[in-house]
């Protein structure tokens, strides 16, 4: 019997496009990002349908032992001073961890253990970022053309946004073209 060939899905490590196999899109636009960021009235002035980011996933079969693989994609802009940005999130199943995988672009990993102090790691083409269980995750575009990371975590993992309904205890903003980092009381 001759073995079969399959051709599995590739990403395209500049763009973060997948090719040879079945996505899914979703795209997350202003108005979807309600209470993410601390300048409401600048948010209120942004066209609402602008999409933020979109992610692309390869279609999975789910449960114990299966993954998901996606690639993120996050516009570069602002908010007033404060950087474009996922949601962010715990995972509903906090003991699984992801791993994230810079293709593109330059920003910053916002990293939020349940119990410790938020920490940033910068996101480039090639970083790669092990994401631990028990710990809220946010990706933030620092730069000036979009920012792709391409993600593995487990089908079960799940995502708990509520956790952070006050939000993340750190903010990244821009004054005089310095990238400020600040922690927040709400978080």
């Amino acid at each position: 019997m001759k073995p079969v060939i399959i051709q599995p899905p590739q990403v395209d490590w500049f763009t973060g496009a997948f090719a040879h196999g079945a996505t899914l899109r979703k795209s997350t636009r202003i108005a979807d990002l309600a209470g993410i960021f601390a300048d409401t009235a600048a948010w209120h002035r942004t066209d609402p349908d602008f999409a933020v980011y979109d992610v692309e996933m390869l279609e999975s079969p789910t449960g114990e032992g299966e993954l998901y693989t996606g690639v993120t994609h996050l516009q570069p802009g602002k908010i007033g001073d404060e950087f474009f940005m996922t949601r962010g999130h715990f995972h509903a199943r906090r003991e699984q961890g992801e791993v994230y995988y810079g293709l593109r672009g330059t920003g910053l990993l916002l990293l939020q253990p349940e119990h410790g102090r938020a920490y940033l790691q910068t996101v480039t083409a090639g970083s790669v970022h092990i994401i631990p269980g028990f710990t809220a995750h946010r990706l933030i575009n620092t730069g000036s053309e979009v920012l792709s990371a391409l993600a593995v975590w487990p089908t079960i993992a799940g995502h708990d946004y509520t956790a952070l309904a006050s939000g993340f205890s750190v903010r990244v903003t821009e004054a005089n073209r310095q990238i400020l980092v600040r922690e927040v009381q709400n978080g």
